[in-house]
């Protein structure tokens, strides 16, 4: 840390309790109180530094010789400031530094320490201290933090906006371009060899310094300061990615319950809000507040993770309308972006139906569908899905992933209303989806919570899906599932018939393909006598494979003709659904659907369904009969 060392005498003021006296021999002949201390001191070395006191002793003298008793209390720095004053004044051996000159600098303006009061006076002295400790990035840092002491004054002597812009200046400045100094420090010699110059490495390789090497250190400061210090590198250029990093780690240093977790799972839902201090929590709400409005504007520019953190501090500590607006605009414009551990914010209202906060959610997708990140897309990602194209990874359906697997998280609640589950889902497009199997499953899973769900209210809820758009293993599961409608399972059936149509379409084709590459092969036959044998051969195979298939085909033609006269049969006489499918030998499955677990197996790492909400103390896993057909 840089210093500066005044006067050459001795020590001559020792304190004596509450009292500093001054040991050169002769009587005190003027007492300075300042706050609980008194200095017993002498007038000649006071006056002839200090306008202010020549002044005062020269009225007090007038009045009454012998008893000349003067008050400063509000002389900046308290009586810590002015024992140090008192020494300059005596010409006592004393250090200047970047924790006391600010308060000094202060004390000299107070006290009219101009060079009119003798050369190289003390406000002469601190002005040039001050101006080569903004050469180091450290003392600037501990001068900065001082002008909170004397912030009046320091503000009217521009201190603090000198100390600022010193900062702002080494803090955009190019971390591997670095030529000033970090600290105060003399050059040392390193444990291994290399000298370090005021903390920097001179070796032929300097280490290499990162663009976030200043966060921890403003981190410190408070909140009015630092946020002048990031409005002084916003206006000099600095990225907005760069000001987000030292933002989100200020919060993280001064915001004891941004990174601690609700434990409302355990059944405490006050937990979070009580581990906070009545005198506190006013405090860190616009803490909170304020830090929202410094973050940059701008996609991605704040991870959303992170907004998401704050969304929901915000929510635990009762923040401001406003502020939640702010978050929830910023969130959704940056959706595709977030993870689904995230978006699951306990529901802190007063008023609590559901066990996470569905509403908030609704408004975060509702910000995100008006910011429309696939207009100029929509048809192209249509057209590629209809002939049969890869599936492009679009915000929009990674949003609509996100979503159906927030839905199946939320459905087992049982306090979740059918209207709300269909408010969420039906917000998503249906391009957005190129497969249904992610709302299939939260649909099965709200089914399963929810077995009071009259036929009708299971119809409209199963339109939120379309039977045309799931996976084979998806259809599988649906074709079997007691808990869907008959219509829709007879949908399902109907559209895996005609894809299999299709798909045996496509071996006549190749099938064809195959018989005129055969006749091409006999016609070369005498050139590649081995190579025709072969192709001959593995063409015979496929043709087998093909009469095979057509007769497959053809037996399920049959069977499913069958199965719709027998649903028209049994639908007409109101007959159980349950003697459909043991008719035609479904196996039932009574397991909730899950797209993962044929891909992953033991090892998925899809998170886990949420548990059931409590009942009566109990857990509430809706109806998991194996029986169809429950009436």
């Amino acid at each position: 840390m840089a210093c500066m060392k005044l006067g050459s005498k001795s020590e001559v003021l020792h304190l004596d309790g509450q009292t500093w006296l001054c040991s050169t021999g002769l009587p005190s002949d003027v007492i300075i109180e300042v706050g609980e201390m008194t200095f017993h001191l002498h007038k000649f070395p006071l006056l002839s530094r200090s306008g202010l006191l020549e002044n005062l002793i020269g009225e007090l003298s007038g009045e009454d010789e012998k008893k000349c008793v003067l008050q400063l209390h509000d002389i900046p720095g308290g009586a810590k400031t002015f024992l140090l004053v008192a020494k300059f004044c005596y010409g006592v051996k004393m250090e200047l530094t970047a924790l006391n000159v600010v308060s000094l600098r202060c004390a000299a303006e107070y006290l009219r320490m101009t060079e009119d009061y003798g050369e190289g006076n003390l406000i002469i002295q601190t002005e040039h201290f001050l101006n080569e400790i903004f050469c180091y990035w450290t003392d600037s840092i501990k001068a900065l933090e001082t002008c909170e002491e004397v912030l009046p004054r320091a503000e009217d002597l521009h201190i603090v906006s000198r100390c600022i812009d010193s900062l702002a200046i080494k803090a955009c400045a190019d971390p591997s371009l670095f030529s000033w100094p970090m600290s105060g420090c003399s050059a040392v010699e390193s444990p291994g060899g290399a000298v370090i110059w005021n903390g920097i490495r001179t070796a032929t390789k300097p280490n290499p310094v990162s663009e976030d090497w200043w966060y921890e250190n403003v981190s410190s400061l408070r909140f009015p300061l630092y946020k002048r210090l990031i409005l002084a590198v916003g206006l000099r250029g600095m990225k907005a990615e760069r000001i987000a990093g030292s933002v989100v780690y200020y919060a993280k240093s001064h915001l004891p319950l941004l990174g601690r977790q609700s434990s409302f799972q355990n059944g405490n839902r006050d937990a979070p809000e009580s581990a906070i201090s009545a005198s506190s929590d006013s405090d860190q709400r616009k803490l909170l507040e304020e830090i929202v409005e410094l973050l940059p504007i701008g996609r991605g520019v704040t991870a959303t993770n992170f907004l998401l953190r704050l969304l929901r501090t915000s929510m635990i500590l009762h923040a401001s309308q406003s502020c939640h607006e702010n978050l929830e605009k910023r969130v959704g414009a940056q959706l595709d972006e977030a993870a689904l551990e995230d978006l699951l914010i306990p529901n802190m209202g007063y008023s609590v139906e559901t066990l996470y906060d569905i509403d908030c959610v609704q408004r975060i997708l509702d910000h995100f569908m008006l910011v429309d990140h696939d207009s100029n897309s929509n048809c192209m990602v249509y057209e590629g899905q209809l002939m049969g194209a890869s599936h492009p990874l679009t915000p929009m359906t990674m949003v609509a992933n996100l979503v159906d697997g927030y839905l199946a998280e939320v459905a087992p609640d049982v306090n979740l209303k059918l209207p709300k589950f269909e408010s969420l889902a039906a917000v998503i497009p249906d391009y957005a989806r190129p497969l249904d199997d992610g709302i299939y499953r939260a649909i099965d899973i709200f089914l399963k919570a929810h077995p009071w769900l009259t036929d009708s209210e299971r119809e409209q809820l199963c339109r939120l899906m379309n039977c045309q758009k799931l996976s084979l293993e998806a259809s599988t599961h649906a074709a079997q599932n007691e808990r869907l409608p008959l219509r829709v399972i007879v949908q399902v059936l109907f559209f895996e018939q005609l894809r299999l149509r299709t798909s045996v379409a496509g071996w006549f084709f190749v099938s064809d393909n195959l018989e005129n590459t055969q006749n091409h092969s006999g016609n070369l036959a005498l050139v590649r006598h081995d190579a025709s044998i072969q192709a001959g051969s593995t063409t015979q195979n496929h043709l087998v494979a093909v009469d095979d298939m057509k007769e497959r085909v053809s037996e399920l033609e049959k069977e499913c003709s069958t199965m719709k006269q027998e649903i028209d049969k049994l639908v007409k006489t109101k007959g159980s659904w349950n003697a459909i499918l043991k008719k035609f030998s479904f196996r039932l499955k009574t397991k909730t659907y899950d797209p993962n677990a044929s891909k992953h197996g033991n090892n998925s790492t899809t998170p886990p369904a949420s548990r059931a909400p409590l009942v009566n103390g109990k857990e509430n896993h809706g109806s998991s009969t194996g029986e169809l057909g429950a009436d």
